[in-house]
């Protein structure tokens, strides 16, 4: 595995090994999350919302190994998320561009990252401005959740025709439902703490209401759009449209997400009386964060450094190593949904994806602006 020596090479190694027991242990279906005692998958079948991480994780593996065997297991799994090109759900972003952002430049993932591309473009609501929530995981359908953002830019900044300005019109209306632009005459944007709302929904007669759940302070919506500012201000169909807005929010997001300021892992909910740590947030962070240094931004050094701070508080002290009773290589402590009790303190598929791809970028592995 060609990894480097340094803390970042140690550890994607790990990462990357755990990779391989993972793929031995679920087969054919989708790891989800972990038990943080015996390092045991809760899986599914179809992959979920989750699913383009673990190919992710997959081609990042290939892409350590140079094998042809690791190439073609992880171009199997891509190929097994393809129903999700047609599914209704804005997930699409998270599901199949880091499915297919990190391949080989195979004609089968460019054929499946077009596919999606263009079916997410039609599905695209000009009343609401943006491709709505949707209503494949339930619940209504026109929703704006911090969740449907990441992903979904640079999936469709690619598609070509309109897909750009529907990229651009998609993220901007929620920046102004997330950081408050359209609703600052009744500050329901925000909790009484300032923190932004992940979660809107629209009515046409109305207009957007803000949801109760996802609550304000939710650390995972805030690294979210985080990632999707950077995502926008490195696809220049995207940033060239708005530059100066999208500069500006992520300054925005910077100082009212604390992303450089606050604890290096954050609570999953910054409001709850009883917080859990979020070790996935921190991990989403940390990449949003190299993508934010690449772009430019006014604090680029600074984004930069805290990134790798983030990542190595990670490595050091919530990735499981050798003679730990445990399983190398588990990213632990990310929280799932502390609400409802689901995987509090476990291993999360998307937490290890964005801390291998963090790490890669660090050690050279990938070039973080094209993923």
């Amino acid at each position: 595995m060609t990894t480097g020596d340094a803390w970042p090479g140690r550890a994607l190694a790990a990462v990357l090994g755990r990779v391989t027991v993972t793929e031995a242990e679920v087969g054919e279906r989708f790891p989800l999350y972990a038990d943080p005692g015996d390092g045991r998958w809760t899986t599914t079948g179809r992959g979920s919302w989750t699913g383009g991480f673990w190919a992710g994780l997959l081609w990042l593996r290939a892409r350590a190994t140079g094998s042809a065997a690791d190439r073609s297991a992880a171009a199997r799994c891509t190929a097994r998320l393809a129903p999700w090109a047609t599914a209704d759900t804005a997930t699409r972003g998270l599901i199949l561009w880091y499915a297919t952002a990190l391949a080989f430049d195979t004609e089968e993932a460019d054929a499946l990252q077009e596919a999606a591309g263009r079916a997410c473009l039609a599905s695209y609501d000009p009343e609401s401005g943006t491709v709505p929530w949707g209503a494949a995981f339930g619940g209504p359908r026109l929703l704006a959740r911090a969740d449907g953002v990441p992903g979904l830019v640079p999936l469709l900044a690619r598609t070509g025709g309109e897909g750009p300005a529907v990229a651009a019109a998609h993220l901007h209306r929620h920046l102004c439902l997330f950081l408050g632009e359209e609703h600052e005459e009744h500050e329901e944007h925000a909790d009484s703490g300032g923190r932004p709302r992940p979660a809107w929904r629209f009515d046409a007669a109305t207009g957007w209401h803000p949801c109760p759940d996802p609550a304000p302070g939710w650390s995972r919506g805030e690294a979210w759009m985080l990632l999707a500012v950077a995502d926008a201000l490195l696809c220049p169909e995207v940033a060239g449209r708005r530059p100066e807005r999208l500069t500006r929010a992520a300054e925005q997001l910077l100082t009212r997400t604390e992303a450089l300021t606050g604890p290096l892992v954050p609570p999953d909910h910054a409001s709850s009386p009883q917080p859990v740590l979020d070790t996935s947030a921190a991990a989403v962070t940390a990449v949003a964060l190299l993508k934010l240094a690449r772009a430019g931004v006014p604090r680029a050094a600074l984004c930069s450094l805290r990134a790798e701070a983030v990542l190595k508080r990670l490595a050091e002290d919530h990735l499981t190593g050798p003679g730990s009773g445990r399983p190398a290589g588990m990213l632990l402590d990310g929280c799932y949904d502390a609400a409802q009790g689901v995987a509090v303190r476990h291993e999360l598929i998307w937490g290890d994806f964005f801390l291998a791809l963090g790490l890669a970028a660090l050690d050279g592995l990938v070039d973080i602006t094209r993923v």
